[in-house]
């Protein structure tokens, strides 16, 4: 195992979804397994149902629900509120609202508003101002939002100018397109690579624009390490136990 740089023990761990590998994603139970560990931080991923209420889900749609093609605005949160996740006991469909009340005094929160491109821009809107209400004014840095849609982005910025907001780069995303963006949109916080792109040349680039640098989703040996050694300031895995163990050699 390679040997990290002495300024990745400041890197933070974030655990993705919770602690998904032990119990069913963006669950309590995933949550609250992932902060029986030391993290800094948990990530987790917010969407809208038919009724407008904001509830934590990643996927498209329902299909591990046995709900093949529907998606979360199918439904109305009463109806989201009676289905069961398979292999978590009694967990189901947590709210964005009991999910802040929850944990944001326990660790590090960030939180990817998914707005997806079949929704209507007025139901993206909604995502973004009920998730900053809720989030409040008091959240000293200690919350952050982030999304692949970068309209959401600004809109989150004119609706609340000094929020922490990090922009989610997709793989085939070029330094070219990331350098256009920073110089575009300098309230950005910081972006958030896929580990497949990060390199020496992009975190130079963010370090030169004085941007946070988080990396999703760093699994692997191979991919903490080379997170580590490139001195990222948020580390997203799904093994967080490992990335904490390797930060902390």
């Amino acid at each position: 195992m390679s040997t990290t740089n002495p300024r990745s023990k400041d890197c933070l761990v974030f655990a993705h979804r919770g602690a998904n590998t032990e119990a069913m994603e963006n669950t309590q139970e995933a949550f609250d397994k992932a902060l029986t560990y030391t993290i800094d931080g948990i990530e987790t991923d917010a969407q809208l149902s038919r009724d407008e209420v904001i509830v934590l889900w990643h996927d498209r749609f329902l299909n591990k629900l046995g709900f093949a093609n529907k998606r979360v605005d199918d439904f109305n949160y009463h109806e989201l509120k009676s289905l069961r996740f398979p292999q978590s006991g009694n967990s189901g469909f947590m709210t964005l609202e009991a999910f802040l009340a929850a944990y944001r005094s326990r660790c590090q929160l960030l939180i990817e508003v998914k707005n997806r491109d079949w929704e209507p821009v007025s139901r993206h809107k909604i995502k973004i101002q009920q998730t900053l209400n809720m989030i409040g004014q008091n959240h000293g840095q200690h919350i952050f939002v982030s999304s692949f849609n970068l309209d959401s982005l600004v809109y989150a910025h004119h609706c609340s100018p000094k929020f922490p907001l990090i922009y989610n780069l997709e793989t085939k995303q070029s330094i070219i397109e990331a350098q256009q963006i920073l110089t575009a949109k300098p309230f950005l916080h910081g972006l958030c690579l896929p580990i497949e792109t990060l390199n020496q040349a992009i975190v130079d680039l963010l370090r030169d624009h004085n941007k946070c640098i988080a990396v999703y989703t760093c699994n692997s040996d191979e991919e903490i390490n080379k997170a580590l050694q490139l001195d990222v300031d948020i580390l997203i895995s799904d093994y967080p136990h490992k990335a904490l163990m390797m930060r902390n050699l």
